[in-house]
């Protein structure tokens, strides 16, 4: 199981999934909101769910949501108000 996935790099991320061994299984999570690496583009996470999306039918990417957050209703709501304040600063540009 690697968990924050989303700040590890290109590399970090190849070498764990090119090492696994016959009969293994690998939990990867990770949340791209999250990523503190200096590029965002460099995280390993990032370019795996690109490579990997539909190579293999035991490859599987699940995609989750603020509707997934099971910590608390305070941090439920602090998500929905950074969304919000995403998108709103997206769009003034």
């Amino acid at each position: 199981i690697l968990d924050e996935a989303q700040n590890t790099t290109y590399n970090q991320m190849k070498m764990l999934l090119t090492r696994l061994g016959r009969g293994s299984r690998c939990v990867v999570t990770g949340d791209i909101t999250q990523i503190d690496l200096e590029r965002e583009s460099a995280s390993g996470f990032v370019h795996a769910r690109k490579v990997l999306r539909q190579k293999s039918p035991r490859i599987a990417i699940r995609e989750l949501t603020k509707g997934d957050v099971v910590r608390s209703e305070v941090v439920q709501a602090i998500v929905q108000a950074y969304d919000e304040y995403e998108e709103r600063d997206k769009q003034s540009g």
